[in-house]
């Protein structure tokens, strides 16, 4: 898929800026909650879960937070309850589609915010299926270029299921079907390899390449989602330059 190579890099140094953010464990917290009250406590049977825990264990979340959580959404120790729920929208750059992902107790509260959220910042608040064509579904894998050369790389993970290996500025990227992530993933793991994220995301199918001005507003824009305690991920498909980025970091 076009572009998606810099999209990635650019996600995952955003999320390394954003890791210390003091709402990230609630974020997971939810995540598990409803993953394991929707398909069981066992991350061996409930994938859903299983991936839930390994952004949790990403995030340095503690064992017992993570335990208390699926205890949580299995019942165990309480009743809370999330509705999952998409909004789409546009930024004000050059049209650059903005989804974010949500998990939320009260929908009648949730949907006006995240629409003062979009105007706020020039944005347009769109209907359901408005942007969510011009990505795709898949599981994405990055690791550090110098993890592992390029020809056992590509030997473990494509005989594992995934769908391409791509070299993206100082890391490596690695594409799968979503049903095939945690099989590559684990077959690399079970290589010794250290990996630094393996989730389910929606990439671009392409990039709108934005200047410094553009790219700041919509770089306030995602801020402002993902500052919100029902968001959960917040997806783009905004080309950002690399000077931009730099401040990021």
């Amino acid at each position: 898929m076009a572009g998606h190579s810099k999209w990635a890099n650019i996600k995952h140094r955003k999320a390394r800026q954003d890791a210390s953010r003091g709402k990230l464990w609630s974020k997971c917290s939810r995540a598990i909650i409803v993953a394991a009250k929707g398909g069981g406590a066992d991350p061996e049977y409930n994938l859903t879960l299983r991936y839930a825990i390994d952004e949790a264990k990403a995030a340095n979340m503690p064992k017992d937070n993570i335990e208390k959580a699926i205890k949580r959404g299995a019942g165990e120790t309480g009743a809370e309850s999330y509705v999952p729920i998409r909004y789409e929208g546009y930024g004000a750059a050059k049209g650059v589609a903005v989804i974010a992902d949500c998990l939320t107790d009260n929908v009648n509260r949730t949907a006006p915010e995240i629409r003062r959220i979009f105007e706020k910042h020039g944005g347009n608040f769109g209907k359901p299926g408005s942007v969510a064509f011009m990505f795709t579904l898949r599981g994405l894998i990055l690791l550090e270029r110098s993890a592992i050369e390029e020809e056992p790389l590509m030997d473990v993970a494509l005989e594992a299921g995934a769908d391409d290996v791509v070299e993206a500025d100082d890391m490596w990227e690695i594409t799968t079907q979503p049903t095939e992530l945690h099989a590559v993933k684990t077959s690399l793991e079970g290589g010794g390899v250290e990996l630094l994220s393996a989730q389910i995301t929606m990439i671009p199918n392409d990039l709108i390449q934005l200047n410094a001005e553009e790219a700041g507003k919509i770089l306030r824009l995602i801020d402002s989602l993902e500052d919100h305690d029902d968001v959960q991920k917040v997806y783009h498909n905004a080309g950002i330059p690399d000077e931009v980025l730099a401040e990021l970091t």
